[in-house]
């Protein structure tokens, strides 16, 4: 699959990054000298964020290339995202070289941030809009708005790269979200140019309060619980009249003039101006792969759209005769201040591998839920290789015994070299869940674990059986 991205820039390059690290070739244009090095340095923040999201590897990354014309980058294009600045005129001029190489029944997906669909295809053009949010590598809320039939030849391919689609059946300016940020944008404009508050109160205000609940639960379930018991009636009795108290501006915009400009230029330099903004975007980054990983612990929000698209990833397979139990990017969550993987990450990732085997011979959620499971009773780990943030491990499981109550596993960790980085060795006794005691698997568990154990016998398994600190 082929995406053409038509515009490089904060979002275009963060729309080149979400293909491209899904499996699609892209072909960028953009006449910006410098679109190569920047697309590059986008690119390296999201390869080591968005794969870190998920608990299984994403497909083999698409190829990049640079197109010199709009018609070289649409040709042959299974999907065309125009990222260009939000000057209508500017669109339309690029929307009609656009249809002049657009392959049969397509069409032009446009990232613009307030633009209606039908102004955008005013002059003729099979045009959709397909707003996403920035890092449009990690964030995953894409607003859909036009004619229906084109919405639903997008919302497919939206799905497919982890993003979630949400559809506007009435076309409106800025759409859903961008009114809401307005909203805030605005009073928080005219709480700096009364004097009322500076940039960094605003932001703490916002990270330290209701931007950690809006995250998981949005704005009325979080009023829902404000209300108590009684609900969203209870609320509205307690906090309705507020509404006509003069707390807001938002019905009036204030003159950005130069005074008011260089006043909040001035403190955002103070507040954040020690940072490039490369390590802004690494910052935030970090912080969003870690919001998302704990989200998608409850399924709760953008969680749940990880969850989604992480089931529908390519099978493991196997390696070395070996299967596959484990394929993910280290996140930032696993480091320490060494910047590299610790030792309780290794041991959640053992975890994970363990699972996956048990999942394997039929001892998944149903077989636990049926109140049988296998209990971790020893676990010994060799570090043989630093492991860093943003690194792809491939995790092997080889069953070492497989017969009664035992089942001894040898985990192989390899790093992005392709060479050895940790072994882990697990012992487990199969438990019966309600008396707590060691018990003899189910008959199928058990065939397939020993049939596992039978075709393993025959593989090496260097490291494993010694006592701590044995290397060889």
């Amino acid at each position: 699959m082929k995406a053409a991205i038509i515009g490089g820039g904060v979002i275009g390059g963060g729309w080149a990054a979400r293909f491209l690290l899904n499996g699609w070739d892209v072909a960028l244009f953009d006449p910006d000298p410098e679109a190569e090095r920047k697309i590059a340095e986008v690119l390296a923040n999201a390869r080591a964020a968005l794969p870190a999201i998920y608990d299984r590897a994403l497909p083999p990354e698409g190829r990049l290339s640079f197109a010199p014309s709009i018609a070289e980058a649409v040709a042959d294009a299974d999907w065309v995202q125009e990222s260009v600045s939000e000057r209508i005129d500017l669109k339309h001029k690029v929307y009609a070289e656009i249809a002049e190489a657009l392959p049969e029944r397509g069409f032009i997906a446009s990232s613009t941030s307030g633009f209606k669909a039908s102004d955008l295809a005013a002059k003729g053009a099979p045009v959709v809009v397909v707003h996403p949010f920035n890092p449009v590598y990690l964030l995953p809320l894409v607003e859909l708005s036009g004619e229906a039939t084109l919405r639903d030849k997008a919302r497919p391919v939206i799905e497919a790269i982890g993003m979630y689609p949400l559809d506007l059946n009435v076309e409106i300016d800025a759409f859903i979200g961008n009114r809401l940020q307005e909203a805030v944008w605005r009073e928080a404009l005219w709480m700096l140019k009364d004097g009322i508050a500076t940039t960094a109160e605003i932001d703490e205000a916002i990270r330290m309060g209701f931007g950690l609940r809006y995250a998981q639960m949005g704005l009325f379930e979080t009023y829902r619980i404000a209300g108590g018991e009684a609900g969203m009636e209870s609320y509205f009795a307690q906090f309705g009249p507020s509404l006509h108290w003069p707390w807001s501006k938002l019905t009036d915009v204030p003159d950005l003039d130069a005074a008011l400009v260089k006043k909040i230029s001035a403190q955002s330099e103070a507040q954040s101006g020690h940072r490039s903004i490369r390590e802004l975007e690494r910052l935030r980054d970090d912080n969003l792969v870690a919001i998302l990983r704990g989200l998608r612990l409850s399924g709760s929000g953008a969680g749940g759209v990880v969850l989604a698209h992480e089931a529908g990833l390519p099978p493991l397979g196997e390696r070395d005769g070996l299967p596959v139990t484990a394929c993910r990017s280290v996140p930032v969550t696993w480091t320490d201040y060494n910047g590299h993987m610790n030792e309780a990450a290794y041991l959640e990732l053992g975890t994970w591998a363990t699972d996956a085997l048990m999942q394997l011979i039929g001892a998944d959620a149903g077989y636990v839920a049926a109140g049988k499971s296998f209990f971790t009773v020893d676990t010994r780990i060799r570090y043989l290789a630093e492991t860093k943030r943003g690194e792809r491990l491939e995790v092997t499981t080889q069953v070492l015994e497989g017969e009664g109550k035992k089942m001894k596993l040898f985990h192989r960790v390899y790093g992005e070299s392709g060479a050895l980085a940790a072994t882990i060795e697990t012992l487990l006794l199969h438990t019966d869940l309600t008396t707590r005691r060691a018990c003899p698997p189910c008959a199928a568990v058990a065939q397939k674990l020993a049939a596992l154990a039978q075709a393993h016998m025959t593989i090496p398994a260097p490291g494993a059986g010694g006592a701590v600190g044995q290397r060889n």
